[in-house]
């Protein structure tokens, strides 16, 4: 666990309603974005999503560039092209809205708050950005295993589900993670080497001025978490100082939106909000 700005436990919050064109629900509640991942759709966030709005919160959650569709330029899309997309959504709603993102979601939730004014977010096993090293050897094999594959920075990467079975979807029955799994669609080179190989990305596609993020931030990480690790994700965490709050789930994984206990992640989300 760690030991800085760490929020006391809070109960849980009840939870499930749906997204207007961006005006606030009860209670002039700010409209939320969920992000979902790399490799994945809207369709990570069903539980989520229904137990927000519940709690009044409407709720859009959109799919990323070519994520749902097979399209050959998805290959080289960048982390920026998927950004822009959603800046574009922001841009269209009346109220600056909550941000919720996971894995890389919670990398582009990053990347936004500095673009765009946001009313708060939670980035859920977050992706570092950029400038942030990796703190286990796991992350360190993992980005070298990839390098292996020559060219993949420039190709359709196709999921993987010895990958995902053992890191990602690792807490669900086995029947579970291949129901899961056969949801999961391609990932972009080009915005995976900017992630994982961010050092040599001359671009910086994932670098964050935090300097201009002023919304609260919640960052969640699964205690158990190989891919995003919480020594990681505390570090990125850091960044912001007072402006962020760093907890760890215990003994969970990386699908943070899905595996054994994401109630109490959900809920623990929106006691937060219900915080600020």
């Amino acid at each position: 666990m760690a030991e800085e700005h760490r929020p006391e436990k809070v109960g849980a919050a009840e939870a499930a309603s749906g997204f207007s064109s961006g005006r606030a629900t009860k209670k002039n509640k700010p409209p939320v974005i969920m992000i979902h991942g790399a490799f994945c759709g809207p369709w990570a966030w069903e539980g989520f999503a229904a137990r927000f709005r519940a709690a009044g919160y409407a709720v859009e959650t959109p799919a990323l560039r070519h994520h749902g569709k097979s399209d050959p330029a998805l290959a080289t899309v960048s982390l920026t092209d998927y950004v822009a997309d959603l800046e574009d959504l922001i841009a269209s709603l009346k109220t600056p809205p909550i941000l919720v993102g996971h894995s890389m979601g919670g990398l582009l939730a990053q990347m936004l708050a500095a673009r765009r004014k946001i009313a708060a977010a939670i980035l859920l096993a977050p992706t570092a950005p950029w400038g942030v090293p990796p703190t286990t050897l796991f992350e360190m094999a993992a980005a070298q295993s990839l390098m292996l594959h020559v060219g993949f920075w420039s190709a359709i990467l196709e999921p993987d589900f010895d990958i995902a079975a053992a890191h990602s979807l690792d807490r669900l029955p086995a029947a579970r993670r291949a129901e899961i799994f056969a949801r999961f669609v391609p990932e972009s080179g080009r915005a995976t080497f900017e992630m994982i190989h961010w050092g040599l990305d001359m671009r910086r596609a994932s670098e964050v001025d935090v300097r201009k993020i002023e919304a609260p931030l919640l960052f969640l990480a699964g205690g158990a978490d190989r891919i995003n690790p919480p020594g990681t994700v505390e570090r990125a965490a850091r960044l912001y100082k007072d402006r962020a709050q760093f907890e760890i789930m215990p003994g969970m994984s990386h699908w943070l939106v899905g595996e054994p206990g994401w109630e109490a992640v959900c809920d623990r989300s929106l006691t937060w909000l219900d915080s600020l």
